[in-house]
């Protein structure tokens, strides 16, 4: 693997054998942008869908405020590096006027036809000297071609249309959903064709997928890298979609994987990929966003944030202020690092190597590093303090044009005279950040206790978090009943139920609240008499289930009782029999409201987890008013994306209808080979 070693590695460290799989520039490069913008922009904006079918209309698409300049402004205030924009979804709408579709911006609406919203996006980012980067998905819904043997040239001639056309794309971001086309059929997509013709025209471009080869999926949608996590990865054998190596590999990687390709953390951060009216008051919290930075920047990940763009063609006000939340609570942690103040030592230092020093441990350059000799897979630094020191957070990292190397480490701080253990750890990489309690002490050691090969560390850091009023939880149960919680100590908790927003002279919350029809409830957490706030969290209700009866069910697993679709508890289930030869497709629930209602449509809670959870994907909804006689269906389709991506699914009815009874009937798994079903909750839609 010598042969791998980059420069960059060669130039800073002729005494250090490199080991391992190795990143080439281009990775070392991208790994070192750790936080970047995601866009989902198409038909799905309007259409109100995460997964458009490639037969709608494309003059849909009119975004008539679009400003991609607004977008640059808004990420480059976020502290992010880069956007990568979804220049082709599912659905086969191009975003740029493509010789190889009609499925176009050039017959959308928007600007007469005349519009390239790639052009706009490529000049904003170089004004703002963000990198530009393109999603591109091999699925297409509306191409004629697709699922003929032609289809592979196409969507190669696609792809070298667009990465042809407008300057350096830093990634490519390859989608690994086949689903059929509009004839019914499905390819087999010829990656190496794909590959070839991403790096005849962006020779540094790093390619995301499954199995990279740039990087990596992190194997789900909420944003969180493995505490353990490799950046190498076996791939013989493997391909992106269906055929890539299971979630929990791709959470965590191979030790000694064959090749480097590390991860990327893609979120939204609204529960859905496209932009959609009904999730503005959804926009994850600042904390929601900062644990999930700690799990993906802070775990030897790179974090891709979707914010989705709105009708209007701009990102929404909601998305743009919890950014720059995000950008100040992040500056705010790692503005003072206290790990220079200190005497840093280490034992085991390689020696006759003046590259190699423990003063390089706090000089804040990711690229000057200490390291141990060839025969030692331990060591330990030290940092030494002549007055005492109070952090809550450590930072690591690897000297990774080298190879990943550390396989655990400890840290212990000095109290009453000996060392005391606060914390462990496994893989280091990049960079790992680790949450402690508030310490403080005058002397902390990082204990680094197994190793593939010596260790070569570039950067110790200390910091001391200031804290984060956490935002209120609110909970409905079966029978209405309203709480409100808050993990934070002793804050006060107000809410209103009028939809205005909370303030500290709104009503105090100081018991359950009774809202069995439904209604709107917002809180915040106040403390200091309403100086410091929450943000504010909502939680919209329905109709309760309080007098729900299930009537009927084609059976549960053991311990799975149907009730539990229906007690107001997103963490209990109903499950059918999980196994595959004693419960085959179709499963089914109904429900006895009790009441007669004007239903508009329904809600399903999937459980939350992709792994043997029975989620449904393809299904059918019944409305009646006696429970015996149910007509066609009220409502029919699929649940996209769902099987990644496990959030509640609305369903609008096209028309209301009325009836006392309901049946839900699941007719595919979202994941294959998954031959059972499972409720978290079942709700409906009055409103």
């Amino acid at each position: 693997m010598a042969g791998l070693c980059s420069s960059l590695a060669t130039a800073h460290a002729q005494e250090i054998a490199p080991y391992g799989s190795l990143p080439s520039q281009a990775q070392l490069n991208w790994q070192d942008m750790e936080y970047y913008m995601f866009i989902h922009l198409g038909p799905n904006t309007f259409t109100d869908k995460e997964w458009g079918h490639g037969d709608e209309d494309p003059r849909v698409f009119n975004p008539t405020q679009l400003d991609a300049r607004q977008w640059a402004r808004t990420a480059k205030a976020a502290g992010m590096k880069a956007i990568i924009i979804t220049a082709k979804h599912h659905d086969g709408f191009c975003l740029w006027p493509s010789k190889f579709s009609t499925h176009t911006v050039r017959e959308s609406a928007w600007k007469d036809g005349k519009g390239d919203v790639l052009k706009e996006l490529s000049a904003a980012c170089k004004e703002y000297g963000l990198k530009f980067g393109v999603y591109l998905s091999p699925w297409d819904r509306n191409h004629p071609a697709y699922g003929t043997p032609e289809y592979n040239q196409v969507f190669a001639n696609t792809l070298n249309e667009v990465l042809s056309s407008y300057g350096p794309v830093f990634e490519q971001w390859f989608d690994g959903a086949n689903g059929e086309g509009p004839n019914g059929k499905k390819p087999t997509y010829d990656w190496p064709l794909f590959h070839q013709t991403v790096y005849k025209n962006q020779p540094n471009a790093v390619i995301f997928s499954d199995v990279g080869p740039g990087c990596r999926w992190v194997g789900n949608e909420d944003g969180f890298a493995g505490t353990t996590n490799w950046s190498t990865l076996n791939i013989t054998g493997f391909a992106p979609g269906k055929n890539a190596p299971p979630q929990s590999v791709l959470n965590e990687g191979n030790m000694n994987g064959e090749k480097w390709i590390p991860t990327e953390c893609d979120v939204s951060i609204r529960p859905g990929w496209f932009y959609s009216a009904s999730t503005d008051d959804k926009v994850k919290s600042v904390q929601n966003l900062l644990d999930i930075y700690y799990g993906s920047v802070g775990r030897n990940g790179n974090l891709l944030l979707n914010v989705p763009v709105d009708r209007r063609g701009l990102i929404f006000s909601a998305d743009s202020i919890r950014l720059m939340e995000f950008r100040q609570i992040r500056e705010a942690i790692f503005k003072t690092n206290l790990a220079p103040k200190a005497k840093v030592t280490a034992t085991n230092t390689r020696k006759g190597n003046k590259k190699v020093n423990a003063r390089y441990l706090i000089d804040g350059n990711s690229k000057t590093y200490w390291a141990t000799g060839d025969d030692q897979l331990t060591g330990a630094i030290t940092l030494e303090y002549a007055s005492p020191v109070s952090f809550n957070r450590l930072v690591l990292q690897e000297y990774i044009a080298l190879g990943q190397r550390v396989k655990s480490f400890s840290v212990d701080i000095w109290e009453d005279g000996a060392y005391k253990e606060i914390a462990t750890g496994t893989t280091i990489g990049h960079k790992r950040i680790l949450l402690l309690p508030d310490v403080t002490t005058t002397k902390v050691r990082i204990s680094i206790q197994d190793a593939l090969a010596c260790p070569v560390i570039s950067e110790v850091q200390l910091y001391k978090a200031p804290g984060l009023l956490a935002v209120p939880a609110i909970q409905r149960n079966k029978d209405g009943e309203v709480s409100i919680t808050c993990s934070s100590p002793d804050p006060e908790l107000h809410y209103t139920l009028d939809g205005k927003e909370p303030t500290y002279h709104s009503p105090k919350y100081t018991g359950t609240i009774h809202l069995p029809e439904g209604g709107v409830v917002k809180a915040r957490a106040f403390l200091e008499k309403g100086k410091i706030a929450s943000t504010t969290v909502t939680a919209t209700f329905d109709v309760a289930p309080a007098k729900w009866k299930v009537t009927f069910t084609d059976g549960q697993a053991d311990g799975a009782d149907p009730v539990r679709a229906i007690d107001g508890n997103p963490n209990s289930y109903w499950m059918t029999n999980y196994q595959p030869d004693a419960a085959k497709y179709p499963h089914e629930i109904q429900v006895d409201m009790t009441d007669t209602l004007t239903l508009k449509g329904f809600t399903y809670t999937p459980r939350h987890q992709t792994i043997h959870s029975g989620t449904i994907y393809t299904y059918a909804f019944y409305v009646s008013l006696d429970g015996e006689n149910w007509g066609q269906p009220v409502a029919q389709g699929s649940f996209a994306n769902i099987a990644n991506n496990p959030v509640i699914q609305y369903v609008k009815f096209n028309s209301p209808a009325k009836g006392r009874f309901i049946r839900l009937v699941a007719l595919a798994p979202a994941n294959e080979n998954e031959h059972w079903a499972s409720v978290a909750e079942l709700g409906v839609i009055t409103r």
